[in-house]
């Protein structure tokens, strides 16, 4: 009884921990998807609007999404028995780190596009820059994203 009570927990965790990595990456990707059609559009209306509800969906979604994936990550290490000094390890955290360091510039910059483009006739200046800087680390963490599924699914590092 105790081994199907342990084998049913593990699964759990890997469940919630594949759904939380869904939710981060659906999430980006229509983010991404639909923030940079707005702003191709050159719409200021949608623009505006699409960079409100950007921000409120990586509340809602990403952000618990995130702490979902850190946690059921830990606890899934401690079921398997993987060390926190494996290659393995140290690959997956250094990622994490990385896609968290190009994340959150990414939100406060939401935040900024969603204020300048609030009360504007006409996107300054300062939107375009900001707009560049959205892209330009959001392409390297949606990569850093694949890697890390991909460190996730086949774990090619020794785990030890």
């Amino acid at each position: 009884m105790k081994d199907t009570a342990m084998v049913n927990s593990y699964l759990l965790l890997k469940l919630i921990h594949i759904l939380s990595a869904t939710v981060i990456a659906g999430t980006g990707t229509g983010i991404a998807f639909f923030m940079l059609m707005a702003y191709r559009s050159r719409d200021i209306h949608a623009i505006r609007v699409t960079a409100r509800l950007v921000v409120l969906a990586d509340w809602l979604f990403t952000t618990p999404a995130v702490m979902t994936q850190l946690l059921t990550g830990l606890a899934l290490m401690e079921v398997m028995g993987i060390r926190y000094t494996s290659p393995w390890f140290y690959g997956v955290a250094a990622l994490f780190v990385f896609i968290g360091l190009c994340w959150l510039p990414v939100v406060a910059i939401q935040y900024r596009l969603r204020q300048l483009s609030s009360d504007a006739e006409v996107l300054p200046d300062g939107f375009h820059r900001l707009m560049r800087w959205w892209m330009a680390l959001g392409i390297p963490a949606f990569a850093a994203l694949l890697v890390l599924f991909w460190l996730m699914v086949f774990k090619p590092l020794p785990l030890a």
